[in-house]
């Protein structure tokens, strides 16, 4: 792997050529994004070797190109990216669908010599830009990748093997089965979230109790309807199908809950939620749950040998108990790595407290 390209120098493609300068040591990366601020800094951090703000002849000889830009723009960039790049090129994206993108990509894959690898970082931060991006974000990071069946092994294998030198966790699915996945797990759990979200402010009275009062579980469970309103416009956009399928199933459950309420069916209720715990208790058994209090930090942290004994050593020496500790792999909105939860709040202060000494980030939850 001699040059990569890199389309759009936000969180996402600022976190790649950082990672793939200073873990895959490639010193030939070309940067292009409309604003030149992020490129300019990049470039003076030695982090890219040249920049462009549009699509031309610089992206000509590179082997690979990510192109991180929002979903509804990456089928465009790859069309104005054809009477550039050589043949045997890799493109790749990093977006949260893929069915939309090859449906417009389909004839332009067929007639042409490039591969197109559909890519999804399962990694992200609420703050954005490139000022935010960094070179650990990818590390222990599950990575989905999302080749086509014509797809030559050896070019899966070549962008896996990045995925691997940078720290992330590949995953190969099928772009179908991937839509479906993320439906599940979190276009649809945005979706309810706002929802849930929009039902208190209808419901609030005038005083606004609901409002004053929501806090615990329901500010847990609905903290991801925070995030970007633009981004989650375009996502539901371009994953209609398998959002659409996973809300009208979401709809049969609670029309059958709501059924059995209004009947008063004991044994279905009980089940209904001793199902849901059973399942979900199978998921991590660092957090029991939104509706419990808990107290938990989340590090910032670079992978390297004995740093999760480090700082368990560190926090042990000054008293403090962890129930639990462990890396998130799945943390597209999480800040930070390293999961730590206390039976106290106490012992969750005093951490941020020595950590924060340490020059660790902190984000406290």
């Amino acid at each position: 792997m001699n040059k990569v390209g890199i389309i759009g120098l936000g969180l996402i493609g600022g976190s790649l050529a950082k990672a793939l300068k200073q873990k895959c040591n490639i010193n030939d990366i070309i940067a292009m994004d409309v604003e030149s601020n992020a490129l300019e800094k990049a470039l003076n951090e030695g982090i890219i070797n040249d920049f462009t703000t549009s699509i031309d002849e610089h992206f000509s000889d590179c082997d690979i190109i990510f192109i991180c830009t929002p979903v509804k723009q990456i089928s465009s960039y790859v069309k104005k990216l054809l009477p550039f790049i050589k043949d045997d090129c890799i493109l790749t994206d990093v977006g949260s669908t893929k069915s939309a993108i090859l449906n417009e990509l389909n004839v332009i894959l067929d007639s042409t010599n490039f591969h197109f690898i559909g890519g999804h970082p399962m990694t992200g931060s609420e703050k954005a830009g490139y000022s935010a991006s960094r070179g650990h974000l990818f590390e222990n990071a599950y990575y989905i990748l999302t080749p086509q069946p014509s797809t030559p092994k050896e070019k899966i294998d070549q962008l896996k093997s990045i995925v691997v030198s940078i720290g992330a966790i590949p995953v190969i699915l099928s772009p179908q089965y991937h839509d479906l996945v993320t439906a599940s797990i979190s276009h649809v759990p945005h979706v309810l979230a706002a929802a849930l979200v929009n039902m208190v402010k209808a419901l609030d009275s005038t005083d606004k109790y609901m409002h004053k009062l929501a806090a615990g579980g329901f500010k847990d469970i609905t903290r991801i309807a925070s995030s970007s309103p633009e981004m989650w416009h375009n996502i539901c956009m371009t994953n209609q199908k398998e959002i659409l399928y996973v809300i009208d199933y979401l709809i049969e459950i609670l029309t059958r809950f709501s059924s059995a309420v209004r009947n008063k069916e004991d044994d279905y209720i009980w089940n209904f939620f001793n199902s849901a715990k059973q399942y979900r208790d199978t998921f991590s058994s660092r957090s029991p749950g939104p509706f419990m209090k808990t107290y938990e930090i989340i590090v910032d942290v670079v992978d390297e040998p004995g740093i999760i004994a480090s700082i368990a050593t560190l926090l042990s020496k000054h008293g403090i108990n962890i129930k639990n500790i462990g890396i998130i792999n799945s943390r597209e909105y999480e800040n930070g790595v390293l999961q730590i939860v206390f039976d106290d709040e106490k012992s969750q202060e005093k951490s941020v407290k020595l950590l924060e000494e340490m020059n660790y980030v902190i984000y406290k939850k």
